[in-house]
């Protein structure tokens, strides 16, 4: 190997060691974690033993579906081209400048998607499949811990499963997905 090559490997190794850890964000996407966290859970354990078993289901059918199409959009973030946004973007697409700032913080929103939003509906839907396998045990009077295991098994079975089929989903039409993403929370995002 030559000299200027062994140079410049060194380089871009040395590149690769300077990595900045940005503490600002760790802290901000913790506390907000911990925040919405704590939202969902009180509303989980307030809202749900008081509803009929039925609307129960429903709710923690939401909460797994809301959990499989954030890592969808993590996931799509992390995948997608920038440069279509761009195009779209000098035409004044509604959407298109919100898909651009998402890529160029993919490594924030797929956070943000992924961890915080993807992995709270996972306590979350735990939660609340305790809450209605209580309700469905003493509905159907079949032991707790029985049907405490077969709703754990289902839920784990459908966020898996979802989250299986939504990853392959997310990878082939990964910018198709961000432009609608971005179309729907544009007004929130983006500032005139």
């Amino acid at each position: 190997m030559k000299k200027d090559e062994k140079k410049s490997i060194k380089k871009v190794l040395e590149k690769k060691k300077k990595t900045i850890v940005d503490y600002k964000w760790i802290v901000s996407i913790t506390t907000t974690a911990f925040l919405i966290s704590l939202l969902f859970s009180f509303l989980s354990e307030t809202i749900i033993p008081k509803v009929v078993l039925p609307v129960g289901i429903l709710i923690l059918i939401l909460v797994i579906i809301l959990g499989i199409l954030f890592d969808i959009i993590g996931v799509a973030i992390q995948s997608a081209e920038e440069a279509p946004f761009h195009s779209m973007n000098t035409r004044k697409v509604k959407g298109a400048k919100t898909a651009i700032l998402f890529k160029k913080n993919a490594a924030k929103v797929s956070s943000f998607c992924n961890d915080v939003i993807g992995d709270i509906c996972g306590v979350i839907s735990g939660t609340a499949g305790s809450i209605v396998a209580l309700s469905l045990s003493d509905f159907l009077k079949v032991p707790n811990f029985l049907v405490i295991l077969i709703v754990t098994a289902l839920i784990s079975a459908l966020t898996i499963g979802g989250k299986a089929m939504g990853k392959s989903i997310a990878m082939n039409k990964s910018n198709e997905i961000i432009y609608a993403f971005a179309k729907i929370v544009s007004p929130f995002v983006e500032r005139g």
